[in-house]
């Protein structure tokens, strides 16, 4: 089963699978960033539960920019680490991928960390995304 979580309990109860993604956040970092995110930026939180059991989880949003036009980007998708190579993460995506045609968006796209080899043969092979651009940073105030 795959359901949106919108209650600061949900979001919450993702906190421990979402942290090992995100390991630099606290709960309380993590809970005001979602918050913001869903009230400012329509990011959209969903959990996949196996026999009751959140195992994976996916946030994303849906955008609009001149390079891609109307898509939904992907900010964070990962499964419990005791939980991997079962297709979960395949399913999440997949369910993104449908909400996005639902709701009339052309592509779906994301970005990975350099060190995610995993990752990267999962959107490429599995998935069939195309390797489109780099994504640079620059953190401002010294950080």
């Amino acid at each position: 089963m795959i359901k949106e979580l919108q209650s600061r309990h949900e979001i919450i109860a993702a906190f421990p699978i979402m942290k090992q993604l995100r390991a630099h956040l606290d709960e309380s970092t993590y809970l005001d960033l979602v918050e913001d995110a869903q009230e400012q930026d329509r990011y959209k939180l969903f959990a996949l539960f196996e026999a009751n059991e959140m195992v994976a989880v996916i946030g994303f949003k849906p955008m609009i920019t001149l390079y891609y036009g109307r898509f939904v980007w992907v900010c964070d998708l990962v499964t419990d680490m005791n939980k991997r190579s079962n297709g979960y993460g395949e399913k999440l995506l997949t369910y993104v991928h449908q909400w996005a045609e639902e709701n009339k968006y052309e592509s779906v796209a994301l970005s990975s960390g350099l060190q995610r080899t995993d990752a990267h043969r999962f959107y490429k092979d599995r998935m069939g995304y195309d390797r489109v651009s780099y994504v640079f940073k620059n953190s401002l105030g010294g950080e």
